[in-house]
């Protein structure tokens, strides 16, 4: 009984420190899409696609750094690798700053940023969760993890609707970096404690773990549906503001308010994913977590469709950013959920690391394709119907998983 109650108190802590370090890690990245133009007229003549670029950059680099910052995590301790992108985020965020360049930007908000996720998203924190939780528990907890993460970008735009209104952009990410902050007050309590007399779990051995996780095709499906989702949530993120700043008329609204509109439904968003995530966790344990995933993307297909063939106006806007927020993050605990099941949870941080890595390769794509055909057509139509076509490409992918342990960990 004392055990139990043990158990309880540590999932406690780690959920409570774990869902502040999500929240305060995705919520500042997820809103820098609301000082693309403030910025970009600033420092760049009113060019989207540099910064653009920087954001690109970022999500390419947390979805390469997330393998190593996974394997450093399952190797030398979770907390080493979230001190360490703590001081990555910080920094970054203080280059982008003080930054007058294209390099500047792309190696503050882009590099060292994307380095600084990669240790204080979801690759650490949830693997400290799945090691953590009881199995019996283990997808409740993920579930809820991924949507207390879900807070930052629920609040955040509202008050960066607000600091960009009053503010410039500098003083906007200033106060975005500070916000950071308890991190490093939520950092020590991130740790798995064994039972009294349990000894050590053995090292893994990551080479071999990796040649029987990238000759498994559930595997490999996973990691290309993944894809989409980075492209989806990226490309909305960094652009929908100033896609509703440009193509929202009529309404008698500035382009700061326009732009405020944008933020606002990114923030609907954040509150939408809260319980879309825990929704998506129910139904992943009463139905098998494949085809919850494949029905969450052509859902994402459909909503985006009707989006772009309704007129745009105030209340179109925040509609979707409702309903896309039900099925925003809620892909993650259900393919970390996978993952855990096809491979344990011992080399959790390393393998979701690398089907990560294929989530922002896809964010990636997105955020930059968005500025470039905007800089170059004046529009998003290209961008928008490429989403729709990947989400119902995504849905069949899924369809291909197996939920059951990998033949060698069977």
């Amino acid at each position: 009984m004392r055990g139990q109650s043990e158990t309880t108190q540590n999932m406690t802590s780690i959920m409570v420190a774990g869902g502040l370090v999500l929240a305060l890690s995705f919520g500042v990245r997820s809103v820098l899409g609301g000082v693309i133009e403030p910025l970009s007229n600033d420092l760049f003549g009113g060019r989207l696609e540099i910064f653009s670029i920087s954001l690109a950059i970022q999500n390419l680099v947390w979805g390469l750094a997330q393998p190593f910052f996974g394997m450093l995590a399952d190797k030398y301790g979770d907390r080493r690798a979230m001190w360490l992108g703590f001081a990555f985020y910080v920094l970054g965020m203080g280059i982008s700053i003080i930054g007058t360049t294209p390099f500047a930007q792309h190696m503050g908000a882009g590099v060292l940023v994307g380095m600084g996720i990669s240790g204080t998203a979801f690759g650490t924190v949830l693997a400290v969760v799945g090691r953590a939780a009881p199995p019996e528990k283990r997808g409740f907890y993920l579930g809820v993890a991924s949507a207390t993460g879900s807070a930052g970008q629920a609040i955040l735009p509202f008050l960066v609707a607000f600091l960009i209104t009053h503010f410039d952009w500098r003083m906007t990410m200033a106060i975005l970096t500070v916000l950071l902050v308890p991190m490093a007050f939520a950092i020590p309590f991130l740790k798995v404690k064994q039972a009294p007399g349990a000894s050590a779990p053995p090292p893994i051995d990551l080479p071999q773990t990796l040649r029987q996780a990238f000759g498994h095709t559930s595997f490999l499906m996973l990691g290309l549906g993944f894809f989409v989702c980075g492209f989806h949530l990226a490309f909305i993120t960094a652009h929908l503001p100033t896609y509703v700043q440009n193509f929202c008329a009529g309404t008698g609204m500035s382009p700061s308010q326009l732009r405020g509109l944008g933020l606002q439904a990114l923030a609907l968003a954040g509150f939408g994913n809260i319980f879309g995530t825990l929704l998506a966790s129910k139904l992943g344990n009463i139905f098998a977590k494949p085809h919850v995933l494949a029905a969450i993307y052509a859902l994402r297909a459909v909503v985006i469709l009707v989006f772009i063939w309704l007129p745009l106006t105030p209340a179109s806007v925040l509609i979707f950013g409702m309903l896309m927020g039900g099925l925003w993050l809620s892909t993650v605990p259900l393919t970390s959920g996978l993952i855990v099941v096809m491979f344990g949870p011992r080399s959790m941080g390393t393998l979701f690391g690398f089907v990560f890595l294929s989530h922002q390769i896809g964010g990636f794509t997105g955020v930059w394709l968005g500025g470039a055909w905007f800089d170059r057509y004046g529009n998003y139509d290209m961008i928008w119907y490429a989403a729709i076509v990947l989400g119902l490409v995504s849905a069949l992918v899924h369809l291909t998983v197996r939920e059951r342990p990998a033949p060698a960990f069977a």
